[in-house]
């Protein structure tokens, strides 16, 4: 029995590998120069040939996994750093900030990320016989877990689909789903059951998210979506900071200075009508907080985010 254990142990990791390769080899078949790219409806791929600074952005609901390279993801002051061994998931829309660690033109960096339906998760979760309170798990909605070998072997069957258009018409929600049904039954399963459940408070805390997204120039009234939740305003505040690793005020401020930074970057315009577009009032403050977040002064950086893009064209 020993030796049947141990032949098993080592057929299991020598798949593993041989999936590892495939995927490291079809990712960056599919995507030749760095940046990313979206060849199937749903599923982002991505490649960097050097380490990156940090980028903010806002990460919907997804599951991230890195076939070759690593990068950190830092939300609130909480760091998830993951490898190829690992996955990413995230089931709440938030501002965060990304860093690709490892990565060179020899080794470029190599990712995934795989948009989460909620009603694709409920379906499977019935299906599967999970349709009730995901009980006690960790609100958090960023998480980083050990990537098994099943999980493994539907990316890789995954993106063998990238050749094949017709097929993926066919079989892309279909291992799409067996990709849900992993995630339910792994250690991350509670957390992904938060994304379609109506109970408990991450359902409110992605309406107040979905609210403060939406409404971020203007003025915040914690107490007015406290009501409409029919939370206390602590509760909003505990909830929140839990699910989020932010307050609604922290939250709200990084949706603005992303947007600013945006508008700056990409309509040229100058900080002061950036700062009144996003719902600040007054420039100074606008540039204090924006220098807090970014740690240079809104122009500064902007020059050097375009004198970075310009240096990578030329590369």
């Amino acid at each position: 029995m020993y030796v049947i254990h141990h032949q098993q142990i080592e057929r299991e990791a020598q798949r593993a590998q041989a999936n590892r390769e495939e995927l490291v080899e079809r990712i960056g078949w599919a995507i030749r120069k760095d940046g990313v790219t979206q060849p199937l409806q749903g599923l982002h791929l991505s490649r960097r040939s050097v380490p990156l600074v940090p980028v903010h952005s806002v990460v919907e609901p997804s599951l991230c996994v890195i076939a070759q390279g690593s990068k950190e993801v830092l939300l609130g002051n909480s760091r998830y750093r993951y490898d190829p061994s690992q996955y990413l998931l995230a089931t709440v829309e938030l501002p965060r900030v990304s860093q690709v660690l490892e990565a060179s033109k020899e080794r470029p960096y190599l990712g995934l990320r795989l948009e989460l339906d909620p009603t694709l998760v409920s379906s499977v979760m019935v299906e599967a016989g999970h349709a009730s309170s995901p009980g006690r798990a960790d609100a958090r909605a960023i998480a980083v877990s050990p990537l098994d070998g099943n999980l493994l072997d539907a990316f890789v069957r995954l993106t063998r689909l990238l050749d094949a258009p017709a097929e993926a018409r066919v079989l892309l929600p279909l291992i799409t789903r067996e990709i849900m049904y992993w995630l339910l039954m792994g250690e991350q399963g509670g957390r992904l059951r938060y994304l379609a459940i109506q109970g408990g408070y991450t359902p409110h805390i992605a309406r107040a998210v979905k609210r403060l997204r939406q409404d971020f120039d203007q003025p915040l009234h914690v107490e007015q979506i406290a009501q409409e939740l029919g939370m206390s305003v602590s509760g909003l505040h505990s909830h929140f900071k839990a699910v989020t690793a932010m307050s609604p005020m922290q939250f709200q401020k990084r949706l603005r200075l992303q947007e600013a930074r945006r508008l700056m970057l990409n309509e040229d315009l100058d900080a002061a009508s950036a700062a009144y577009r996003v719902g600040y009032n007054d420039a100074s403050h606008f540039n204090r907080e924006y220098k807090s977040l970014f740690g240079v002064p809104p122009m500064r950086d902007v020059q050097r985010l375009r004198e970075a893009a310009r240096e990578s064209a030329g590369a």
